[in-house]
């Protein structure tokens, strides 16, 4: 899955991490990852937390053979070394497992400094550690996750939560919304910016040639024409012909539960998704070892794990650093990609055009689920 190669050979790729919420399983996922030897040999990581709770954190896990690079500043990140800048430097209490007002505030500063490096170019990308969406909130942060915040404070509007596997991918057409708003929010338009959206971080991000997307209907049996619901009729199907419109490859409307079982998912490059839960259930199922958050459509980079900040295993040395993992060589990857999309298409010219990889007659279908439940 990692391509080692990178845009410059003398220089490693900074990796600005957020420490989150420190009192879940954060610290525990950082450090089982950052302590293996390759990591460093692939990138200069740089986490915006505290070298206080990282050492209790150390000492918790009974960690003796790895320790952090103290730095004031980004700028002075050193290669080959786990470097850590201070969010502040006061004596902070720890209550593992708990949700606490200092570790929202703190969560918050973290965001803040990295952001902050990231526009002024200290840092190439960030992966942030998860953080609790209540004791966040404040004056400054009235955000209802980093999917929301990172699309504001760069200013993008055809942004889309994404979540990433080595099995599929899937974006949703909705993103933190009550269910019962999901059919007043959809249009045809806001879909089809959200479809070119997915369409083109499937291009640009992921090195996909021509992805193929399929689209979840919103109601049970896709509307059963109608009689259970005529969002598919009325908004998915008009906005599926208006993609193509636009060369891009979107099929459906597929209902999804069939969709799933019958494992469709695996004949297409993206999946959407009409809201939350229906696109994470499936995802969290088949990818929650390795599955990951991106935002697509900024023009930074930033991936999460999949979980949360697991407070009922905080402490306890249980924590998998894998998700961790894959979001921290995911967001690499794709910084390569865009490397090479972008210097690739610099002087289209010099390149030719690459082969194309989808057969426009091949039937993509998935069967129409006319059970009763």
């Amino acid at each position: 899955m990692f391509n080692k190669q990178n845009s410059d050979n003398d220089h490693k790729i900074r990796v600005g991490i957020t420490h989150g919420d420190f009192n879940g399983i954060n610290y525990e996922v950082i450090i089982k990852t950052l302590m293996e030897p390759h990591i460093l040999d692939i990138c200069t990581p740089i986490l915006y937390g505290s070298s206080k709770i990282a050492s209790y954190y150390r000492k918790m896990l009974n960690v003796n053979d790895f320790n952090f690079n103290l730095i004031k500043k980004a700028e002075f990140a050193v290669a080959k070394r786990a470097n850590i800048v201070n969010v502040t430097e006061h004596e902070i209490k720890i209550d593992t497992g708990e949700s606490t007002e200092i570790a929202g505030q703190l969560a918050y500063t973290a965001l803040e400094m990295a952001v902050d490096d990231l526009k002024h170019g200290m840092i190439d990308l960030v992966v942030t550690a998860p953080i609790n969406k209540h004791n966040i909130q404040s004056a400054d942060f009235k955000f209802k996750g980093h999917t929301e915040y990172f699309a504001e404070r760069f200013n993008s509007h055809d942004y889309i939560m994404m979540m990433a596997s080595d099995k599929f991918r899937i974006g949703f057409a909705t993103g933190h919304i009550p269910l019962k708003d999901v059919a007043k929010v959809l249009t045809i338009d806001s879909l089809v910016k959200k479809l070119i959206s997915f369409n083109n971080s499937l291009i640009r991000d992921f090195g996909i040639i021509r992805p193929r997307i399929a689209l979840l209907s919103v109601n049970p049996h896709n509307g059963d024409s109608g009689v259970i619901g005529r969002e598919e009729t009325d908004i998915l199907i008009p906005a599926i012909q208006k993609a193509a419109n636009e060369k891009l490859l979107c099929f459906g409307p597929y209902p999804s539960d069939g969709f799933f079982a019958t494992l469709q998912y695996r004949k297409f490059d993206g999946v959407m998704a009409m809201y939350h839960d229906q696109g994470m259930i499936p995802f969290k199922l088949l990818s929650f070892e390795n599955g990951i958050n991106f935002t697509a459509g900024l023009p930074i980079i930033r991936t999460s794990p999949a979980h949360g900040i697991a407070y009922e295993i905080a402490g306890k040395n249980e924590a998998n650093p894998e998700p961790f993992r894959y979001s921290l060589f995911t967001a690499i990857d794709i910084f390569n990609n865009r490397v090479s999309y972008d210097k690739m298409n610099s002087n289209p010219l010099k390149y030719r055009n690459a082969p194309e990889t989808y057969n426009e007659s091949e039937d993509i279908k998935v069967p129409f689920d006319n059970t009763t439940d």
